[in-house]
């Protein structure tokens, strides 16, 4: 099956979101040819989920004093910065009627992020997709999945692969739950993600992973990948898109339903001290990081962390859940029982509403 193959580096925020969409959009119409785009933003770009508040998300301020540019993608998902060691993905591809469904969201994700997971196993790093959409190493994160239906019948496939991350500047332009930024809070995001570099300990250029995602896409999928550029009428109409959507206050300013409000809150257990950082999406835990003097592995942290993301944050619940993940993988804080991390969780909520009824509600930052 013949798809067209473009690589472009350095793009602005608005016109690389805009040429996905508009490619998008054209596949339901027949009017491009299925796409793999293997891309680099300018250093840097700062991109909220779809559903996302810029202001929740990002540090304005701050952007604007770096030069970040900021932005909202199509796709669903989290915040993530982008710049030129980070690479992006985009499949666009028709999408029949019976397989335009969010449903399904977790089986596309399994099948288009099999390029990363095969590129990355080339490299030697055994990588796997896992939980919601993510691809991770050793229960680290290294790539972050998106998809979105166009109405006219296209679908987009997104993808950051972290070939390198400076995390202390990531978390310089992201809002996150922690109260303050310092080593101790870039090191537990550190640990909670990890890069192409690091994990093969030597320097990579984003042009030799572009290359072995593209042969590995080709081969996972049966594709031929023709070199192509955009088409001039293409070109066209990422221009009038940028210009007319991801420009514009309208895109950009656009507010969630549901507020987010960030907490934080400390108990005294038997393993040491506990700290629950979170942020609520409702009633819903959105983002959680768990702190503490305790003696653990960064494995079940991570893991504890991850059965706690989109999940209801009534103490019950996250008590049987804990309990649950402690049965069925052994992943429990020694010394710490699940009812202490559920009232942790629980007083850090509490915390969340009275900020957010003070009118302080901030975002939070969810990993690329």
């Amino acid at each position: 099956m013949a798809w067209r193959y473009i690589a472009d580096d350095g793009v602005g925020a608005a016109v690389g979101l805009a040429a996905d969409e508009v490619v998008t959009r054209r596949q339901g119409r027949g009017q491009s040819p299925p796409t793999l785009r293997l891309y680099t933003y300018r250093s840097h770009c700062a991109l909220v989920g779809r559903f996302q508040r810029l202001g929740s998300e990002l540090r304005l301020d701050e952007c604007r004093r770096a030069g970040v540019q900021v932005n909202r993608r199509p796709t669903g998902g989290g915040a993530i910065i982008m710049g030129a060691d980070q690479l992006g993905i985009a499949i666009m591809a028709p999408a029949p009627a019976g397989e335009r469904s969010y449903d399904r969201a977790r089986e596309l994700f399994a099948r288009f992020s099999s390029g990363l997971t095969a590129a990355l196993g080339a490299l030697g790093i055994a990588a796997e997709y896992r939980r919601k959409n993510d691809v991770e190493v050793g229960r680290k994160k290294i790539a972050g999945l998106g998809i979105y239906f166009d109405p006219a019948g296209g679908m987009l496939f997104h993808a950051s692969l972290l070939v390198d991350l400076d995390v202390a500047f990531m978390l310089s332009v992201l809002r996150t739950p922690f109260e303050k930024i310092s080593d101790k809070e870039i090191a537990t995001v550190g640990e909670r993600m990890t890069t192409i570099r690091r994990e093969l300990g030597r320097e990579v250029t984003t042009a030799e992973v572009r290359e072995l995602v593209r042969v590995a896409y080709a081969r996972t999928l049966g594709l031929e990948l023709e070199p192509g550029p955009f088409s001039s009428e293409e070109c066209l109409e990422i221009a009038a898109l940028a210009r007319e959507r991801y420009e514009t206050e309208k895109w950009l300013g656009r507010e969630p339903a549901t507020p987010d409000a960030m907490g934080s809150a400390t108990v005294k257990t038997e393993g040491g001290l506990l700290t629950a950082h979170l942020t609520l999406a409702g009633e819903v835990i959105k983002a959680i990081y768990l702190t503490g003097d305790f003696f653990t592995d960064d494995a079940i942290l991570a893991g504890m962390e991850r059965a706690l993301r989109w999940h209801p944050v009534g103490a019950e619940a996250v008590t049987e859940t804990l309990e649950a993940l402690r049965e069925r993988e052994a992943l429990a804080l020694p010394g710490v029982p699940s009812e202490a991390v559920a009232r942790a969780v629980e007083l850090a909520a509490d915390a969340a509403r009275r900020h957010e009824l003070a009118g302080l509600a901030k975002g939070c930052f969810v990993n690329p």
